[in-house]
């Protein structure tokens, strides 16, 4: 079986990258091949990113609170390169102030990522959502419900 491809970064004019490190080495100790974006991505590098290395996941992290502005439009961009079928996460310090985690989940899912990892969210439970949707991917699926 070939060794998965998952492009990850900080989008938009966000510079908080050390979470991302951290998942971003996690993700190859688990045996995935990195592309690592780095802080103050544009969302059509993500996707350019993800062309060019034939990658089967984006990553996408945001903790300034303006993700929700930055992260718009984001499954259409992956729709008209082709990677209608990517499977997207996005995670962090979404939306500025407070406001209950079910709807700004519901905001991001709504968006058309597969998966939305609230502030806090463990490594461990990044990486079973791969595997998950992964195996729900090869099964003609868009993802597992858990």
């Amino acid at each position: 079986m070939r060794q998965k491809t998952i492009v990850t970064g900080v989008i938009g004019s966000d510079t908080h990258i050390v979470g991302n490190r951290i998942l971003s080495m996690a993700l190859e100790k688990a045996g995935y091949k990195v592309v690592s974006l780095g802080a103050l991505t544009p969302a059509p590098e993500f996707v350019k990113a993800a062309i060019e290395t034939s990658a089967d996941a984006i990553l996408v992290s945001s903790l300034y609170g303006q993700g929700e502005l930055d992260c718009r439009g984001f499954r259409d961009l992956c729709v008209e390169a082709g990677l209608e079928n990517m499977l997207i996460y996005v995670g962090g310090n979404l939306i500025v102030g407070k406001h209950p985690w079910p709807d700004i989940e519901k905001i991001f899912l709504d968006m058309g990522f597969d998966r939305v990892a609230a502030p806090g969210t463990r490594v461990e439970t990044v990486l079973q959502w791969l595997v998950l949707d992964f195996a729900a991917r090869e099964r003609g699926l868009r993802r597992t419900e858990n």
